[in-house]
């Protein structure tokens, strides 16, 4: 019995799609002006994650993930780069693909743009003013007025007596509630404005999902994602506007990812302490940043820092080191036991730090086996791949993480495996302190051997 954490009822509640089997899930995607940071890979690998247990789990899942390519920010760096806007979001686009390839975060079913429902949005807009939930203010901007909603407020839990009284959001003359938000802003400008029953303008950024989840998914959401800095104001004006316009509730449940936290502070391009996906990734293998973003809770804040992402290097070492030189053997048999704690865990709110706990008890398996009973040793070598593969993990040959070749050319392998050889050839002359001293000088280049009755494997201290 799958139960998720909703955010809209602050408690873990027993999940039923809206019809059965079948799952709708939307997630905001990336407003797409710079390079994706780490708050964007944790939040997209924590819903790749979901997605790909939900469908291990036999549902079928629509996933739906929107692009953002048209605001303020992308205006000012496609002018400031000199670049036409459309081909400056598609350049985004793409090095977005490629970071999130390489996190192996599948593609979504749909990824929207913005700029494809402009008409959508204008028909959203037009039956928000005609039902009065909406106004035009001073400057021909259309405003969505939040006291028109008497839920606004539900979904964030905000005090909103202390939002209204201008104590944390300025007073604004151009609208009557200082929470009020444009849902579309009049531009003189052509290039960036689309035609519209009040003049040429561009969409506010909350109405933008309105459109998009009432085009792809009529109206029935089973689950909405995000991370938590969305919450507010986003997800709860898009959530007003929602229910304004169709006057109901369409999304059941209410996902958000917890902060990056870099130093004791949230992570925030006005601190100055944003970190790119593609300079982490020079460094470490993309498998153990998945691996670091899914070892704290989804809903807890995760601590981004060297040591931590080390630690997630040598977890994932243990795991790849217990099934090198095994060959999984498919079976019914060892392991099941395993695979029921590891079916409690990510049913219980998707506890991916407790299923990786499993992983460990299985992999202690495999290695206490694998001298005593090399098929049992293997039987549970496929239980921890066929767990492991369904969340996106121990997917490389185990021998090519460990040893991680494409960060060393070709001389100093040759170097390495020609010390490998020769060690061996010392140990078999029972050479032994000829055998320590290259060992020695093996870990002079960073490099750990580990032996086996019947061979040396190395891997790469550390990073890999």
């Amino acid at each position: 019995m799958l139960k998720i954490f909703n955010t809209l009822t602050s408690k873990k509640e027993i999940f039923k799609p809206i019809k059965n089997n079948k799952i709708n899930l939307y997630v905001c995607g990336v407003t797409v002006y710079d390079l994706c940071h780490i708050g964007h890979g944790r939040t997209f690998t924590v819903f790749d994650t979901i997605v790909r247990y939900l469908r291990f789990s036999g549902f079928q899942v629509k996933y739906i993930r929107n692009i953002t390519d048209i605001d303020d920010k992308i205006i000012l760096k496609s002018v400031k780069e000199k670049t036409e806007i459309s081909s400056f979001t598609n350049a985004m686009i793409k090095e977005m693909h490629k970071d999130f390839d390489l996190l192996g975060i599948l593609r979504p079913d749909e990824e929207p743009r913005v700029t494809d429902y402009i008409q959508n949005i204008i028909k959203i807009i037009i039956k928000l003013l005609q039902k009065k939930h909406a106004y035009i203010n001073k400057n021909g901007d259309v405003v969505f007025s939040i006291d028109s909603d008497s839920s606004y407020g539900t979904l964030s839990h905000q005090s909103l007596i202390l939002l209204k009284s201008g104590v944390r959001i300025p007073i604004n003359e151009m609208k009557k509630n200082p929470l009020d938000f444009i849902l579309w802003k009049i531009s003189d400008d052509k290039k960036y404005s689309w035609n519209s029953p009040w003049g040429k303008g561009r969409p506010g950024w909350h109405i933008e999902c309105s459109a998009i989840t009432t085009v792809f998914f009529n109206n029935s959401i089973d689950i909405h994602g995000g991370g938590s800095d969305l919450l507010f104001p986003h997800h709860e004006n898009e959530r007003s506007q929602s229910i304004c316009f169709n006057n109901k509730s369409m999304i059941n449940f209410w996902m958000h990812t917890g902060m990056v936290i870099i130093n004791n502070q949230k992570m925030s391009k006005s601190l100055g302490n944003v970190y790119f996906l593609r300079s982490i990734l020079k460094d470490y293998n993309p498998e153990v940043l998945r691996y670091f973003f899914l070892l704290t809770h989804y809903r807890h804040p995760i601590y981004y820092c060297k040591k931590n992402l080390d630690q997630a290097c040598i977890s994932l070492q243990y795991l790849y080191t217990a099934l090198y030189n095994t060959n999984p053997c498919s079976n019914d048999e060892e392991g099941i036991d395993f695979e029921f704690e590891f079916y409690q865990a990510m049913n219980d709110d998707f506890n991916t730090p407790k299923a990786f706990s499993v992983f460990f008890k299985i992999a202690r398996k495999i290695n206490f086996f694998k001298k005593k009973d090399v098929l049992k040793s293997n039987k549970f070598a496929f239980r921890l791949k066929y767990l492991a593969n369904n969340l996106g993990f121990l997917l490389q040959n185990p021998k090519d993480f460990l040893q991680k070749k494409t960060t060393l050319n070709s001389s100093t392998l040759r170097k390495i495996q020609f010390l490998i050889k020769k060690r061996n050839l010392a140990r078999q002359l029972k050479l032994w302190e000829e055998a320590d001293n290259i060992r020695k000088k093996l870990m002079s280049l960073d490099i750990i051997l580990e032996d086996f009755p019947d061979k040396t494997i190395w891997r790469k201290n550390k990073k890999f």
